[in-house]
């Protein structure tokens, strides 16, 4: 067997991700052309990038060969990749909007968690059989139900825009709920992978998360009162998304290192404490050229890379119908009931629950996070980009002939 070399490695690893990053940009760019999301078209280019000889055996290979250690590298960026769009997301927060959204948003959002969790897991033990709590079996169907909890909605805002709705009361409250949703997602996903994991009981879960969230408020706030001093003095300094990376990154450790608790949640926070500098549009700018250069592609491209669909069969074809209808429907039952109840008319429920039906990056993320700790099987990925694709599709159609008539 030749001797694999380190020149050898790097050689693999710089055609590897310059292919990667290439298709994906081209093809995630080709995809927002024709109406569909970007991230769908990069995890495309991941899928076909498969049929290549370089990456035919992708996922499969062990440590110690070419392509092992070329994965691995991947899987790194990917990685960091994940981080940066979490700690993007959570600078883009309007905490303001956010503390002002009320308890109907909250409410909204809390049931946009709960009904998509319970249905999902339901509708898993449905295929795989009704197995006892503490089960890797419940285990694993919880956390399909947790994929579905996450929303993105950017499609829906996009939407509310072109049709003029997007300042009405109706349009803020789907976005406040739509914001606060992701916080409720990412404490579900921090609970589910503790308790699956072995971590501890809930009460030990809910007790940690509590403690990290306690611990990024007090030392979020020093943080935040010490880059707003600093940025007072220097003002669209480079230094300033330096190191707010670096900080992001660090709470990403700790949340991992000494809470049991996802470091994305961690970089996820962390922006949200940079949220409100008056440079966090700029540090925002800043973070998402490097995410958007190479981060970005490289981890949605792995994600259609580590796609099986060798083992699509009937049952899984007839699973991902079935998360795509649960994905659909658990949304409109969940926010557009609750809305009813607090006073909101049938029409209206309905719209609010269509605006936050939509699911994007987070779902993928959340499931990149299940195949990572071993939860989840790679082949789970094809139901959850089928819901990306189904759900970005209807949901601007079906907004527009909502809000049809309507001045």
């Amino acid at each position: 067997m030749e001797q694999i070399t380190s020149t050898d490695i790097v050689l693999q690893i710089l055609v590897s991700v310059g292919i990667i990053v290439m298709a994906a940009k081209y093809i995630g760019t080709l995809s927002k052309k024709i109406g569909f999301p970007q991230v769908a078209g990069m995890i495309i280019a991941g899928l076909l990038l498969r049929f290549l000889p370089l990456f035919k055996n992708f996922g499969s290979n062990p440590d110690g060969t070419l392509l092992g250690e070329s994965e691995r590298f991947i899987s790194y960026l990917a990685e960091i990749g994940v981080i940066l769009i979490m700690f993007s997301a959570g600078l883009g927060t309007n905490l303001k909007s956010l503390m002002k959204s009320g308890p109907k948003a909250t409410i909204i959002a809390l049931c946009g968690v709960l009904v998509p969790l319970i249905m999902g897991t339901i509708m898993s033990l449905c295929f795989w059989g009704f197995d006892a709590w503490g089960t890797p079996k419940f285990y694993k169907a919880m956390f399909i139900g947790t994929i579905l909890t996450a929303t993105s909605v950017s499609i829906s805002v996009a939407a509310l825009k072109e049709l003029g709705k997007l300042k009405s009361d109706l349009g803020q409250t789907i976005v406040s709920a739509a914001i606060i949703d992701d916080v409720f997602g990412i404490i579900a996903l921090t609970i589910v992978l503790g308790i699956s994991s072995g971590k501890g009981g809930i009460a030990e879960i809910l007790i940690k998360t509590v403690l990290f969230f306690i611990a990024a408020i007090i030392t979020g706030y020093i943080i935040f009162r010490v880059f707003k001093w600093y940025d007072r003095r220097h003002p669209h300094s480079r230094r300033i998304p330096i190191y707010g990376l670096g900080i992001a990154l660090i709470f990403a450790y700790a949340a991992e290192k000494f809470f049991g608790i996802a470091d994305i949640t961690g970089a996820y926070i962390a922006g949200v404490v940079f949220c409100s500098l008056t440079d966090a549009p700029y540090m925002e700018q800043k973070i998402d050229i490097n995410s958007y250069m190479i981060f970005s592609p490289i981890f949605f491209a792995s994600i259609g890379l580590k796609t099986d669909l060798s083992g699509m069969n009937m049952s899984l074809l007839w699973f991902s119908i079935a998360f795509v209808i649960v994905g659909c429907l658990s949304k409109i039952i969940g926010c557009g009931g609750v809305s009813r109840l607090m006073g909101y008319s049938w029409k209206d429920s309905y719209k609010i629950g269509l605006g936050m039906m939509v699911r994007g990056e987070v779902a993928l993320i959340v499931a990149q996070k299940g195949l990572s700790v071993g939860i989840v099987e790679s082949q789970y990925f094809a139901p959850v980009i089928l819901l990306i694709i189904v759900s970005s599709m209807i949901v601007p159609i079906l907004m527009k002939k909502a809000f049809s008539g309507e001045q």
